[in-house]
């Protein structure tokens, strides 16, 4: 099944709850998770040896607005039971990027071949949660009525280093319209596991990003006459801090193909 493609589906995506969309996810659907389980908290996933592991949630903990920390796993265990129910961190993602010393960045749908004892994984709270906060609030989400997640960029801002590991800040950005922003911000400031409230607010070159419209991650969405972009930390930071830490193997998700759990947001 494509992610285009859910005539198997029991309901609507829009309709499914956490643990019915993860079962979709298990059956195929590779799509974004943006928009779905709404009012479920969403996570990005990061897997890498447990040698590395608590010099990573180190890091973690360093840098909360971008790497919001849910929960830590045990050596080899792929379940978070008391986070999603009967869920599998191995299947229950529409897509993953595993990068191995000297090998060429591999894109998987299952990790299960590639589970070993030794591997941790680490989730981290995602923006998306905050949707279902700010759309019962009657906030404008374009991005949503686009079906797209929106531009992720790269920012000169640095990380605080911890544990070994350390790169730039990553950011998401989305545009809301002017009068909205000041109850966008109050609505984001207390969900801690969404990245919190915007990190910056307007002209996107005080981040070091040249043009909104070439996002490094993600797709266009440029701010329209009478917009604002606002910009949150985001998980992809984790992406830079791994790859720039020479580790002989890491596992992040495909951009925008979120862990959903039980949660409520």
């Amino acid at each position: 099944m494509s992610h285009r493609d859910h005539r198997n589906m029991p309901r609507p995506l829009a309709e499914l709850g956490p643990a019915e969309l993860r079962a979709a996810i298990r059956q195929g659907y590779q799509g974004t998770t943006s928009g779905l389980a709404r009012g479920h908290v969403q996570c990005n996933l990061v897997v890498l040896p447990a040698a590395h592991a608590a010099g990573f949630v180190d890091f973690c903990r360093a840098n909360p607005a971008a790497l919001p920390l849910v929960g830590v796993g045990q050596p080899g265990n792929p379940h978070f039971p008391e986070l999603a129910i009967g869920g599998d961190i191995r299947s229950d993602l529409g897509g993953y990027i595993r990068v191995a010393r000297g090998q060429p960045p591999a894109s998987l749908s299952d990790l299960r071949a590639h589970w070993s004892a030794d591997a941790v994984a680490v989730l981290l709270g995602c923006w998306f949660t905050a949707e279902s906060v700010l759309a019962a609030e009657g906030i404008r989400l374009r991005h949503m009525e686009q079906g797209i997640q929106g531009g992720l960029f790269r920012t000169r801002r640095a990380c605080v280093r911890a544990g070994g590991f350390e790169g730039p800040l990553v950011v998401s950005m989305r545009p809301f319209l002017d009068k909205d922003v000041p109850k966008v911000v109050a609505l984001t400031r207390p969900l801690h596991l969404a990245h919190g409230e915007p990190i910056h607010q307007g002209h996107p070159a005080e981040l070091g990003i040249q043009d909104l419209g070439r996002p490094d991650w993600g797709e266009p969405l440029p701010p329209e006459p009478g917009e604002v972009p606002l910009y949150w930390g985001c998980g992809l930071t984790a992406n830079e801090a791994l790859a720039r830490a020479d580790l002989p193997w890491f596992v992040t998700h495909q951009p925008g193909r979120m862990w959903v759990t039980d949660l409520k947001a």
